[in-house]
C-alpha cells in the first residue's frame, strides 16, 4: 500500500510541476521562436535600413515601401538594451573580439583577445559594426541564444543569418533599435 500512495505522489508532484513550468512560460512569454525568419509585410521605414525590435527580438532589413526580411535574434538582457539609431561602420568577417571592460569585470578569466574563427569566439562567423565598435549586429557560437535577452547590448543573429545580411549592407546602412 505504501508503495502504491509513493508512486501516486510522485506522479502528482510531477504533474503540478509541468503545470507550474507552463504556466510560468506563458506568463513571461516564451522566447522568440528561433526558425521563424522570412520575408513579411513591413511599413514605416526606409528601404535598406535595419530596424531591430528588442522586444520581439527581431531584426527588420527593410527591402521595399512594404516588405522586410525577418531573422529572430538574440539582444541586451535586462539592463544592457539600447534604443536609438546608429549606422553600420564596419564589416568583418571572422572577428577577433576583445572583450569590453565591462565584460572582463563580469568574467575575469577571458582572455584579452579571442582570435577570430576560435570556437569560443561570441562573435561568430562575421560582425556588423556601429557606435565606434561599442555594439555589433554579430552571429554567435552559442546558436540557443537566439531568441533570448542574452548579451551585453550587441545584436545576435544566427551565423546563417548574418552571412546573408552581411552580404546585403554596406557601410553606412542606417539601424534602428526600438523597443
Amino acid at each position: 500500500m505504501t508503495h502504491v500512495l509513493l508512486k501516486r505522489t510522485v506522479l502528482f508532484v510531477t504533474f503540478v510541476l509541468c503545470w507550474a513550468v507552463f504556466a510560468a512560460v506563458i506568463a513571461h512569454g516564451a522566447p522568440a521562436d528561433a526558425t521563424e525568419r522570412g520575408v513579411v509585410p513591413f511599413s514605416g521605414f526606409a528601404p535598406g535600413t535595419i530596424v531591430v525590435k528588442t522586444n520581439e527580438r527581431r531584426l527588420y532589413f527593410v527591402l521595399d515601401e512594404y516588405r522586410a526580411l525577418r531573422f529572430p535574434v538574440g539582444v541586451g538582457r535586462e539592463g544592457k538594451t539600447w534604443r536609438g539609431t546608429a549606422r553600420i561602420e564596419g564589416k568583418y568577417v571572422k572577428p577577433a573580439w576583445s572583450p569590453p571592460e565591462e565584460i572582463r569585470r563580469d568574467h575575469p578569466n577571458l582572455p584579452e583577445v579571442i582570435p577570430g574563427g576560435a570556437p569560443n569566439n561570441p562573435m561568430g562567423v562575421a560582425a556588423l559594426t556601429m557606435r565606434g565598435g561599442e555594439y555589433a549586429i554579430h552571429g554567435t557560437n552559442n546558436p540557443r541564444s537566439i531568441g533570448g535577452f542574452v548579451s551585453y547590448g550587441c545584436i545576435r543573429m544566427f551565423n546563417r543569418d548574418i552571412r546573408e545580411l552581411y552580404s546585403m549592407v554596406a557601410i553606412g546602412t542606417p539601424v534602428i533599435v526600438e523597443q
